[in-house]
């Protein structure tokens, strides 16, 4: 029986057949799993450790750039406040209007002055002054006025609309601002004036005086007083420049004196004020907000106040204002010039930390890339075996690592942002996408170079790179040398500021050839003496503990480069702070004449007894009171007189402080007198260098300034001396023993210099204690005093410091250290290198770690067949210790010299005045403290962590070896 083929009609008769029914679905088999969901389940503790990785990394990367703009907002702000509300205010001045004057006037004015402003800088609205002013102070001709030396006292006024806010009426009332018309055609009222308290009491004014002044061509007004007022708070920024409003001045004529007090009018006086004098200007001070300045923007904002003060905004507000002769002054510009110059000159050590670490994580991550490569090798190989392309298999890894590093980067950028707030935001997101991408990369990339099909190897590769990065060092170093890390005018250049890690490169690449040679002497040397442990670690360690399969003939460079950028930068860095913690105290020392010092006013003299106790004080090494008189001449010199410092001094402990000082070291031995020598021979002297260049030689003769001559000879010259240390000062020393006797007043001292630790709070309470038994006669008071008035006042004391008004003040250099460095673009500078160093130094000891776990395995096989046949516990970490540590101490040790070199070769063209707060000579100062610090400390914690994981996991791993056998 045939089928009939489908196209055949069925024969008629045939029962119809049921139609074929449609073939059954495949049953659905089990899905594949997710391979990136598989893979991360199958690796949970190494996919949380690249997670954790990439969260520091990015977090460390994310929070550098906010740090920095927030330690240069800071410093910008800081320096500005520093500078005064003056300097950091817009002074606007015009001609008061010959009619029409008004407060509604001037109140439009300054609308038109802030509509443009508000960009990149804005106006601190509620302390804006304004107002006019008469320009020219009339005599006030009131014969029952106060009248010294029988002058009349002068006196302007000022309309100042915010003045009621700052005042506090006493007596009367405040000048009307209503118009006042005169009720007769020929009468002109008097202007009504409010005078400070102070003020009226001083020139004899009371409420109701009428005060009138010299009558001009067209008359003149008089002014009424009102109103006297009093000043509750005298240091308010709103009395800058009006210094004689508060309080009358005393304004010097001649050899005589007349007193000046200005008195504010009222509104409605305005249309009148130029009568008083004939000239009046109207004014505007706009303080600008220091506090919302950015150091980023500074450049735009420069320019934007030069055009507000010369340029299309200047035009402008003259149009708008219909004021054409209106000017704009500020010091602003200048101040943002120095500003950017403080910046400019403390940013090496700003970014020289920064770098370090940034060049530190860039070796870890690149290394954990190629460890996660290596340990995977066997699976990438099997899945290129089998049909995968490199590129899938790269983007299978792409996709691997997104899964970890893209949540743990946008972690630990919202944390950054969230710490460090600042307004700018592009850096930090920069800076964290370019981390979170080379974590991303790492390893994909590596992957992909191992799975490249093997090409002849170069053996010029590896030399032509190390020679590459040599001339790259090379012409860093020479461009540092000769321009500077950061070049004046200009920002530091990438280049020179990479320099150190540049040597740390270099140093790294050539520790890297010699090291497993010198290893390998080491481990030849070790086999021919008995036992196993030495001879075993150091011959791995010299042949490195690669991954099989992998071709590598020796230790990894890696680590090593991490721990050589980690140690060159943080002993380079740690050396320039510690020439600016020395440059500091040393100007500190010179500032005050030692590391105490008390001083008594004018030509009085120290209380009996009192240099005797405090060089007793506790701490105290030397001691040197000495008398010194600034009204001394000495005759004889080519000008035939000149004045002179004369110091007379102990020569033993003040050579002592000279030397330590470093301020014109002398023997002492120069100013003795030998025993044979008559009584009215010349007394030997020390003569600055100043002072030598018109002396000539030979004897001359010394008037003290309380009388009497004394015959000197010169014995040698000083360039500095600690009591008078200014370069032209001059001086001449005398020794104590014979000064004394031929001088009166020269045996009892009237300043004390001290060395050593002195505590300044101790010698305080000492000078205190002293002054009721060395209470001076009334006329010795009056002296004191006249002395401390004639005395300019003395700069605002630091925290700590004796008050202004201390009879004998106390200084230490303790207090002027502290003075120096209360800046805070030092201590941002330095705050930031030391989080650097910090972070180097993990991410450093994490290369180690990561190389260290990498060898676990094949280490553990190895230690469980030495452990078969007899190896101990103690064996085994000994072991460890000898393979991991040598290149350790070889990193260590050259770290400690490549940042000794680099101290050598680019530390002379380091300018440190904006870090020590003063002028210093450029150069960084070797010093082998603050490097060995670094090196030693950063090997130390590498070797402590080797020998924990020796002795936690090391054990685990040989255990599961002897358990589960050798698989491999």
């Amino acid at each position: 029986m045939t089928t009939p083929p489908p196209s055949t009609t069925p024969p008629p008769g045939t029962p119809p057949q049921a139609a074929p029914r449609p073939p059954a679905p495949p049953t659905a088999g089990p899905r594949p799993a997710p391979w990136v969901r598989t893979r991360l389940r199958a690796a949970p503790l190494g996919t949380l450790l690249a997670a954790a990785l990439a969260f520091v990394a990015v977090l460390l990367a994310a929070a550098l750039p906010r740090a920095q703009d927030r330690g240069a907002d800071q410093a910008l702000r800081s320096f500005l406040d520093h500078s005064g509300s003056t300097r950091t205010s817009l002074q606007v001045t015009a001609p008061a209007p010959a009619s029409g004057q008004s407060a509604q006037a001037l109140d439009r004015t300054l609308q038109s002055l802030l509509a443009r402003t508000g960009n990149t800088f804005h106006v601190d609205v509620d302390t804006v002054v304004h107002g006019t002013r008469t320009t020219k102070r009339q005599p006030l001709l009131n014969p029952e006025l106060s009248r010294p030396h029988r002058l009349p006292p002068e006196m302007s006024l000022l309309y100042v609309q915010q003045a009621q806010d700052h005042v506090k009426l006493v007596e009367g009332r405040w000048p009307g601002d209503a118009p006042r018309t005169a009720a007769g055609a020929t009468y002109e009222p008097p202007l009504q004036v409010a005078l400070s308290q102070q003020a009226a009491q001083t020139i004899g004014a009371r409420v109701g005086s009428v005060l009138k002044s010299a009558p001009l061509v067209d008359g003149t007004p008089s002014v009424e007083v009102v109103g006297v007022f009093s000043v509750p708070d005298e240091t308010d920024d709103f009395w800058v420049n009006m210094d004689c409003l508060p309080r009358a001045c005393k304004k010097a004529v001649g050899e005589s004196f007349l007193w000046e007090a200005d008195a504010f009018i009222g509104a409605g006086d305005l249309d009148r004020t130029d009568l008083w004098g004939h000239n009046a200007e109207d004014f505007w001070r706009l303080p600008v907000e220091v506090g919302r300045l950015r150091a980023d923007r500074l450049d735009a904002t420069k320019e934007e106040i030069a055009s507000y003060v010369a340029g299309p905004t200047a035009a402008a507000i003259a149009f708008d204002t219909r004021r054409e002769r209106i000017r704009t002054t500020s010091w602003l510009p200048e101040l943002f010039e120095q500003a950017h110059d403080r910046r400019q000159a403390a940013a090496p050590l700003a970014l020289i930390g920064p770098a370090g670490v940034g060049g530190v994580a860039f070796v870890v991550l690149c290394l954990a890339g190629a460890l996660a490569a290596d340990r995977r090798d066997a699976e990438l190989r099997l899945m290129l075996a089998r049909g995968g392309s490199r590129s899938a298999i790269a983007g299978r890894l792409l996709r691997e690592g997104a899964v970890t590093v893209l949540p743990a980067a946008a972690a630990a950028t919202a944390l950054a942002v969230l710490l460090l707030p600042t307004p700018r935001l592009a850096p930090a997101l920069v800076s964290a996408a370019t981390v979170a991408l080379l974590a991303l990369l790492a390893f994909p990339v590596r992957a992909a170079v191992l799975l490249t099909p093997p090409r002849p190897a170069g053996r010029w590769r590896r030399p032509v790179a190390e020679l590459l990065v040599l001339t790259a060092t090379a012409a860093a170093v020479l461009e540092v040398r000769r321009r500077g890390v950061a070049p004046a005018g200009s920002d530091p250049d990438p280049l020179l500021v990479a320099s150190p890690l540049l040597l740390a490169l270099c140093g790294a690449l050539l520790l890297a050839r010699v090291q497993p040679v010198v290893t390998g002497w080491f481990a030849r040397a070790a086999g021919r003496r008995s036992g196993l442990v030495g001879f075993l670690g150091l011959a791995r360690a010299a042949r490195g503990s690669a991954a099989r399969g992998t071709g590598r003939s020796g230790p990894s460079v890696l680590p090593m480069v991490a721990l050589l950028l980690a140690i060159t930068t943080g002993g380079f860095g740690a050396a320039v702070l510690q020439s600016v913690d020395s440059n500091r105290l040393g100007v500190a020392r010179l500032t005050v004449g030692g590391d105490a010092a008390i001083s008594a006013f004018g030509k009085a003299e120290l209380p009996e007894g009192l240099a005797k106790a405090a060089g007793e004080l506790p701490g105290v090494r030397t001691s040197v009171p000495l008398w010194i008189d600034h009204d001394s001449a000495l005759i004889g010199t080519v000008q035939r007189s000149s004045q002179v410092n004369l110091i007379v001094a102990e020569p033993r402990a003040y050579a002592e402080l000279s030397r330590v000082l470093g301020c014109g070291p002398f023997d002492p031995a120069l100013l003795a007198t030998p025993g044979g020598e008559p009584a009215d021979a010349p007394v030997p002297a020390l003569f600055s260098s100043g002072l030598a260049r018109l002396g000539g030689s030979g004897t001359f003769t010394l008037q003290p300034g309380n009388g009497g001559e004394v015959r000197v000879r010169g014995v040698a010259v000083i360039d500095c001396t600690p009591a008078v240390p200014a370069a032209d000062a001059a001086t001449v020393v005398l020794p104590a023993s014979r000064a004394a006797a031929l001088i009166s007043g020269a045996d009892r001292p009237n300043r004390w210099f001290g060395l050593g630790s002195v505590d300044g709070d101790r010698l305080r309470a000492l000078v205190r204690s002293a002054l009721p038994a060395a209470a001076p006669s009334a006329s010795a008071s009056a002296s004191v005093s006249a002395s401390a008035s004639a005395s300019p006042s003395p700069a605002a004391p630091a925290p700590g410091t004796q008050p202004a008004d201390e009879v004998y003040p106390v200084r230490t250099s303790a207090d002027a250290v502290a003075e120096l460095g209360s800046d805070p673009l030092q201590r941002s500078a330095e705050r930031l290198f030391w989080a650097s160093v910090a972070g180097a130094a993990g991410f450093a000891l994490l290369a180690v770690l990561l190389t260290l776990m990498r060898s676990v395995p094949e280490r553990a096989a190895l230690l469980a067949r030495l452990r078969t046949m007899g190896l101990r516990r103690r064996q085994g970490v000994a072991l460890i210790l000898a393979e991991t540590l040598p290149q350790t101490l070889a990193a260590a040790l050259g770290g400690a010299l490549v940042a000794a070199a680099a101290v050598a070769l680019l530390g002379p063209a380091m300018d440190l005045s904006t870090l020590v707060g003063a002028s210093v000579p450029t150069g960084v100062r070797l010093t082998a403290g603050p490097v060995l610090t670094q090196a030693l400390g950063l090997a130390a914690l590498v070797a402590a962590a080797v020998l924990v994981e020796a002795a936690t996991s090391g054990r685990r791993q040989i255990t599961t070896e002897l358990r589960a056998g050798d698989q491999r």
